[in-house]
């Protein structure tokens, strides 16, 4: 598959011509999670424009992957946010699988400065040397300069955004609906509810439900060994008693991870389901 540079141009020149050739993100699936399974998903790009782009941030640009249709626009805009392994192959497909869907889907590279996960072999070193050196406020600033960047520089729709995310990713999505209530809606794939707050990590989901004006399904495994059952349940009496139009969907037999396809862990039935949720979640909520 090619992976292409989209450059930084301006809208009514970001056409396919804008499409050149290079690649900024490591090719292929993280190291710490190869080989993959070959329940793998490889969504081709017939029909879509598919790469790696520069988005400007506060100390430079931060390279990211992205894919829309070929045809058409403004469009709708997504903003997936990786799993600790960053933005592999399978956060690539997912944006390419929500391309083919209409949107304009964006994946940022949130880790560029602490390192590059794909390279690293082993999941707790991941976590020690890279994921726990990242500031929720980094990736705040980082995601509001996405936002700022898809109507200009990826032809996205400025009124239509959303998000979604993995793992990490997911809390990461629960914490974005409470700091930019543009949002039209978000979808939260098995994000930590609750965790220690720390200068990094000042605060937790569970924190922020009262606050949420922004609707977000979150989705979630009930054999999820790293994601405590008490905590998802903590967190759905929060919503509902600040009357949040939002929902949590708990899969019982589903451990973590229950939509990576390329791991053991993948179950097709939750899966498919909480595709099919995600989609239906955007259009009741006005972004598609």
């Amino acid at each position: 598959m090619r992976e292409d540079i989209l450059s930084l141009m301006p809208k009514a020149e970001c056409d396919r011509r804008a499409f050149v050739s290079g690649a900024l993100l490591a090719a292929g699936f993280a190291l710490a999670v190869s080989p993959a399974a070959a329940t793998a998903i490889q969504t081709d790009t017939a029909g879509i424009e598919a790469g790696t782009v520069l988005i400007p941030v506060s100390d430079g640009q931060m390279p990211a992957y992205a894919a829309r249709p070929a045809k058409g626009g403004p469009f709708p805009t997504v903003m997936v946010v990786q799993e600790i392994f960053g933005v592999h192959e399978h956060i690539r497909d997912v944006c390419r699988r929500l391309a083919k869907l209409g949107y304009l889907a964006v994946a940022p590279e949130l880790f560029m400065r602490q390192g590059d996960p794909s390279k690293v072999a082993e999941i707790p070193e991941i976590i020690k040397t890279i994921v726990s050196k990242v500031p929720d406020a980094q990736v705040m600033a980082d995601l509001d300069k996405v936002a700022a960047w898809a109507p200009s520089g990826g032809g996205g729709d400025p009124v239509r955004l959303g998000i979604t995310g993995f793992c990490w990713g997911g809390r990461v999505t629960w914490l974005y609906a409470a700091h930019n209530p543009r949002l039209k809606a978000a979808v939260a794939w098995y994000g930590r509810l609750i965790g220690d707050r720390t200068e990094m990590t000042p605060r937790q989901p569970l924190d922020i439900a009262a606050e949420l004006k922004v609707p977000v399904l979150g989705l979630y495994g009930g054999a999820d060994q790293g994601i405590p059952q008490d905590s998802v349940e903590r967190m759905r009496a929060a919503l509902k008693a600040a009357g949040a139009k939002s929902e949590i969907i708990v899969y019982p037999d589903a451990p973590h991870a229950f939509h990576a396809d390329y791991r053991p862990s993948w179950r097709e039935a939750p899966a498919k389901d909480g595709w099919q949720r995600l989609q239906a979640w955007f259009r009741a909520n006005g972004l598609s």
